[in-house]
């Protein structure tokens, strides 16, 4: 957002105010928030509502999710400078680009080949080299880089799928939307102990589903 232009400011200040009012509360994630220009990921006819808290839809019959959701489960995932954080689910690259401003390294994975070229060129031309994009398939995660800090999945499983919660670290946190249909689904959020899993439910939420297999674009 262009702090030059007094409509842009204004348009600044009322995105933040959304999300606080919504929840959002770690000045760290409102900080990453305002520094990442959602207006970058979001082109076409619903550019003009880019700072509105609306999920809007992007290339491939995906989503770009309402920011104080975006928000929200990254707040949950309580990122340190030093973690190493797995996204599943690109789509426009605008949640992977805000993990990276508070993480040391950001890997995301998507189904489709489309949205992460285009992904890519956005984290290129806003300068954020600790992200790494890759066409798989996000079910079954990245075991070459495993195990991760952090690992946020931007779309809905019938359950934590099992492969992500083996590539979590002991003392990692996974936040997932969980439930077997488009209308009803819970954000939970996965501690991972010594011993076993820790799961607590955060919000209710809708998502795209999680799906096997790499997209023929």
């Amino acid at each position: 957002m262009n702090s030059d232009d007094p409509d842009q400011a204004e348009r600044k200040m009322r995105f933040l105010y959304a999300l606080r009012s919504k929840g959002v509360t770690d000045k760290r994630v409102l900080t990453a928030m305002e520094k990442i220009d959602r207006g970058a990921f979001v082109t076409g006819i619903f550019a003009e509502r880019a700072y509105e808290d609306v999920p809007l839809p992007i290339a491939c019959g995906q989503t770009i999710s309402q920011p104080s959701v975006v928000g929200l489960m990254t707040q949950a995932l309580d990122i340190g400078p030093r973690d190493k954080v797995l996204e599943v689910g690109t789509g426009s690259g605008y949640q992977a680009a805000i993990l990276s401003v508070l993480a040391r390294r950001v890997y995301t994975v998507d189904r489709h080949r489309m949205l992460v070229r285009e992904a890519e060129a956005i984290f290129r031309e806003l300068g954020l080299p600790n992200i790494t994009a890759r066409v798989v398939d996000g079910s079954f995660g990245l075991p070459e880089q495993a195990p991760f800090d952090k690992i946020l999945v931007t779309a809905a499983a019938e359950d934590p799928p099992g492969p992500l919660l083996a590539q979590l670290r002991i003392g990692g946190i996974m936040v997932v939307p969980v439930g077997q249909s488009d209308h009803v689904q819970s954000l939970i959020k996965v501690r991972r102990g010594p011993s076993g899993y820790e799961y607590d439910e955060l919000r209710a939420v809708r998502f795209v589903p999680l799906l096997e297999g790499i997209a023929q674009d």
